[in-house]
């Protein structure tokens, strides 16, 4: 096999995503595998990875699949090399721009999330240090 391609399984370890979800992202059409082996196995390069890089980023953010389709095409034509008019060109990165101020709203959410999960656990060690049975020495 050409060691270009891979198959699901490495794909897989190396994003971090489960079999399942790798074929669930298929069957939406968010990332088609680059070809397939005589044996019909899926095989996946790295522009595939980076592709479910960009999903499985979006994904704990709160997009939706249909916001990840939208911005990946937005992208996939940005990097497509095709010429494009000033207009197009800007209505894409435009695109891309709120999708980058959207994830950093969602990024100082969660900051603000996880402040408050800190200071919960925080106290509830206190509480558990303030509880805890005496020593003897």
């Amino acid at each position: 096999m050409d060691d270009k391609h891979m198959q699901i399984g490495e794909v897989a370890a190396r994003t971090e995503l489960s079999l399942r979800t790798i074929r669930h992202y298929e069957e939406t059409g968010l990332v088609i595998p680059s070809a397939r082996s005589q044996g019909g196995f899926r095989l996946y390069t790295e522009n595939d990875i980076a592709r479910l890089m960009v999903i499985r980023r979006m994904k704990p953010l709160g997009f939706t699949l249909e916001q990840m389709r939208d911005l990946l095409d937005a992208t996939d034509r940005l990097d497509a090399g095709d010429t494009l008019d000033d207009g197009e060109r800007e209505a894409l990165l435009e695109r891309v721009r709120t999708y980058r101020q959207t994830a950093a709203e969602q990024v100082e959410k969660l900051r603000i999330q996880l402040a408050r999960a800190e200071d919960f656990a925080a106290t509830l060690g206190a509480r558990l240090e303030q509880n805890a049975p005496a020593t003897r020495v």
